[in-house]
């Protein structure tokens, strides 16, 4: 098969919910094919290939996904991959995904233009009007100032604006005739009781350098079984955003409402947390705190990530000392 096989895709950016909307649709297109998902870094890409090179026994279709595919770094490891592509069955599909903007460059000139594609976040009146629609959907009717209170309060993609106003209209107030109105009370209310604690705010807690707060608010998500590989996906997303704060900084748009909206931040309180982060890291060490938490995102999918609750708080330990 040519190099630029049909069958191989990327998808890259951090909005993870129309990226997983755009894998979900090529599932439904191969539904009966087998799949197989790698964390690349942990499993290494000779391995990979193995998969990709060898027919499934079980379905004469195959589906292969690649999370994390921006740690493919190494001359051989991309040649390898390259070739897997190039030589694609026609039963078998690659997806490679990345929360980052841009892969190796071969691997990116070994897939078709049309099937590579990046998910940036959404601008605020994207975000505004996927709110909207949403609980038109749901029954109700939605106001600028609940909107913006779920925007403070849930993390800035929409699979987990879906996750979260899942839950919320299981809670809010029904009309018995028309459509019912979503009341800012209610989304205080609510949203604080089903996620006392997030990714959020354990970034404030890390924000301030409070490491007996930062490991109480970790302590309190895990023992509402929320998942540690989540937990370092949000203060991912967290750091990824303190690198755009601190550029604003370096060119004096810190103050920019206008600039600041754009990188998400229209809160308040988002501002504080992010404005005390920069106080204790530099765009290095901003840098150096997304590779930490990649790094025990892989170690918690090895097998010492039995021990995720000295993981965690190990993380979170040096992550405040960085």
């Amino acid at each position: 098969m040519p190099a630029d096989s049909p069958n191989a895709y990327i998808f890259l950016g951090p909005e993870l919910g129309k990226k997983q909307d755009e894998v979900d649709s090529i599932k439904q297109k191969i539904p009966d094919a087998e799949t197989t998902t790698f964390y690349a870094g942990e499993t290494p890409v000779s391995t990979i290939a193995d998969t990709i090179q060898n027919n499934s026994l079980f379905s004469e279709k195959l589906l292969i996904i690649i999370k994390n595919a921006e740690v493919i770094k190494k001359k051989d490891e991309i040649d390898l991959l390259v070739s897997c592509i190039d030589n694609l069955d026609e039963h078998t599909t690659i997806i490679m995904l990345s929360d980052e903007i841009k892969l190796a460059a071969a691997l990116d000139d070994a897939v078709p233009k049309n099937n590579r594609k990046i998910f940036y976040e959404l601008f605020e009146r994207e975000k505004n009007e996927w709110l909207k629609q949403f609980f038109k959907r749901e029954g109700f009717n939605i106001d600028k100032d609940s909107i913006s209170v779920i925007l403070e309060m849930v993390e800035n993609n929409t699979e987990a604006l879906k996750r979260e106003c899942s839950r919320l209209v299981h809670f809010l107030p029904r009309e018995e005739r028309g459509e019912s109105q979503v009341r800012t009370e209610d989304v205080e209310k609510w949203l604080s009781h089903n996620r006392e604690e997030s990714a959020f705010t354990l970034f404030s807690r890390i924000a301030s350098g409070d490491l007996s707060k930062a490991l109480e608010s970790l302590s309190v998500m895990l023992a509402a079984k929320e998942s540690a590989q989540s937990i370092l996906a949000g203060l991912a997303w967290c750091f990824r955003k303190l690198g755009d704060y601190l550029s604003l900084l370096e060119t004096g748009d810190a103050n920019n409402n206008f600039e600041l909206k754009k990188i998400g931040l229209s809160s308040p309180k988002a501002r504080d947390d992010y404005a005390a982060a920069a106080r204790r890291y530099n765009a290095e060490s901003a840098e150096a705190c997304l590779s930490l938490t990649a790094e025990y995102d892989n170690l918690l999918r090895s097998p010492v990530g039995v021990m995720e609750r000295v993981l965690m708080d190990r993380y979170i330990y040096k992550i405040i000392t960085c």
